[in-house]
Parts: C-alpha cells; sequence; structure tokens
C-alpha cells in the first residue's frame, strides 16, 4: 500500500516541476493571436512568460514575442536556443531539431495598455448592444 502512495507522489512532483508560465507553441494547432492573449494573461498572473517552440513552430514564436514587444505589453528578458533529440518512429533514430525559449516579462506600461484594451472592448459590446 506505502509504495501506491509513494508513486502518486511522486507523480504529483513531476507535474509541479514543470513551469507553470511556459507557452509551448506549435505553429498547426492554434491561431497566432491565440498565443499572443494567452501570453498576455500568463504576465498579468506571472509577470513573465516563457514562450517555447521546436522546429518549423520557431517562426511562431518569435512572430509572437515580437507583436507582444512592438505593441509595448513585454520586454524581452532572456533568449535561449539548442537542438534537441527526438526520436522519430518512421525511421527508428533520434533526429534533432532546432528548439528556442524566449522569455518576456510586463513592461512598464503593461497594466496601463491592458486597462485601455479592456476599456474598449466593453465599448464595442456596449455599442453592439444597443444596434441589437
Amino acid at each position: 500500500m506505502e509504495e501506491i502512495t509513494d508513486g502518486v507522489n511522486n507523480i504529483n512532483l513531476s507535474v509541479d516541476s514543470q513551469k507553470k508560465n511556459r507557452i509551448q507553441v506549435s505553429n498547426t494547432k492554434k491561431p497566432l493571436f491565440f498565443y499572443v492573449n494567452l501570453a498576455k494573461r500568463y504576465m498579468q498572473q506571472y509577470n513573465d512568460v516563457e514562450l517555447s517552440a521546436l522546429g518549423m513552430a520557431i517562426a511562431t514564436v518569435v512572430t509572437v514575442a515580437e507583436i507582444l514587444k512592438n505593441n509595448g505589453f513585454a520586454v524581452e528578458k532572456k533568449i535561449m536556443t539548442s537542438t534537441v533529440d527526438i526520436r522519430d518512429d518512421s525511421r527508428g533514430r533520434p533526429v534533432q531539431k532546432a528548439k528556442i525559449e524566449i522569455t518576456l516579462v510586463k513592461s512598464e506600461k503593461f497594466d496601463e495598455l491592458m486597462a485601455a484594451a479592456n476599456e474598449e472592448k466593453e465599448a464595442a459590446e456596449a455599442a453592439a448592444q444597443v444596434q441589437s
């Protein structure tokens, strides 16, 4: 019985060891602005966000980071590149893929910009209700 309890506790530890503020970006699963808006929410909650991608998704991560920086929401903290071995089941041998991790922190104007965006959204919703 103790072995089962230890196994459950170890599972919880491995989940906790993953970063809570990391977004793993795919270039096929979600639209670009899904990641932009998700990164904004993560920065609201954690003050920073780590965007991570492999291979072809690297362009998507760089674009998300640039959108956030150019619109004044974020400042670049760290950029790390590396290669990782991924096992390719069709070939049966490891394949190296490029990996990028970009850490962004909230800009000084972040809260001000988010408040302005929320006001615009509420005004647009109110106008839409008046018209209908």
